[in-house]
């Protein structure tokens, strides 16, 4: 029996669905009604994997309702989905098209399936990203009051920032609660934060933004957070590795984490001066003092386990 790959592209209104090999394509409404229709017929095609694209928001509830089948459905990043549709030389982008790409892009690359997040974990994914937004709005705010001179556009700012911080510590407040309410969070949290340099803001954000924390190798978790690093060589030509993609929040939650634990934390503090010490720029030594940051993290949250210098 061929393996069946299904794609789905997820539009504010419509499913535009895509089966390989058949070619088979048709469409439902996004809606209760055609997530059922969508439903019974992919059971009765019985496919190896089933592919949506990340699309805002709007493939949460398409994917939910397919796993809740037990569906094997996967979440792809559309950056991947638009370079695997440079590569194959698809430039045409309809709608049916597009769906028939991220099939073709399930079938050459098979990504594994995880899952789902369930709701409670997407509310805190959700607050958790909101808390971000504000602080990316009063940063942007406080450059803009630097370059100001006049006192009453300073003032307008200044209100603002006010109002923020109470929204920011209103955000916070909530995904506290949400937090120490569930005991497996709590724990997770206290595991977290035992390390020098993570507080509760990047304990948090593992917490919602990596759920796979603890339950992958030290090479898969860093490709997941996006901090393997690449490796480019072409015959005698070595060039510099590099890292990118994975998930952008983890990354710089990372970030933070390792510039405070390279001052406070004795291990990791150890490792950065060794790497500087050896002639590593500064930016790569920190780089590895996050990904090594997230191998201790990983073994923690694996042997739940607090850390320990010894």
């Amino acid at each position: 029996m061929e393996n069946i790959f299904v794609g789905i592209d997820v539009s504010k209104d419509r499913l535009d669905v895509a089966v390989r090999p058949s070619g088979e394509v048709f469409a439902v409404e996004r809606n209760a009604a055609g997530l059922e229709q969508l439903t019974q017929r992919l059971r009765g095609l019985c496919p190896q994997l089933i592919a949506l694209e990340a699309t805002g928001g709007f493939e949460t509830i398409a994917a939910a309702a397919l796993a809740a089948a037990d569906l094997p459905v996967v979440v792809v990043n559309p950056a991947q989905i638009r370079a695997f549709a440079r590569a194959v030389g698809q430039r045409a982008k309809t709608d049916p098209i597009d769906a028939a790409v991220i099939a073709h892009f399930a079938e050459a690359t098979r990504p594994p399936v995880r899952a789902l997040p369930d709701e409670a974990t997407r509310l805190l994914a959700d607050l958790v990203a909101r808390r971000r937004q504000i602080v990316e709005m009063m940063v942007a705010e406080r450059q803009r009051q630097k370059r100001l001179t006049v006192p009453h556009l300073r003032a307008s700012i200044e209100r603002l920032l006010k109002a923020l911080q109470k929204e920011l510590t209103s955000v916070d407040t909530d995904i506290g609660g949400i937090v120490r309410a569930s005991p497996a969070w709590r724990e997770k949290e206290d595991l977290l934060a035992s390390v020098p340099g993570v507080g509760a803001v990047i304990s948090r954000t593992l917490i919602a933004e990596l759920p796979e924390l603890g339950q992958l190798s030290r090479r898969q978790i860093a490709a997941l957070a996006g901090l393997a690093p690449f490796t480019r060589q072409s015959g005698r030509w070595r060039g510099k590795c590099f890292i990118g993609g994975g998930r952008t929040a983890v990354r710089t939650a990372l970030f933070m984490g390792a510039m405070v634990a390279k001052r406070f934390n004795p291990v990791l503090r150890a490792f950065f001066n060794r790497l500087v010490a050896a002639g590593k720029p500064k930016m790569i030594a920190l780089i590895a003092v996050a990904r090594k940051l997230l191998t201790m993290l990983n073994a923690i949250i694996r042997d739940r386990r607090e850390w320990r210098t010894a």
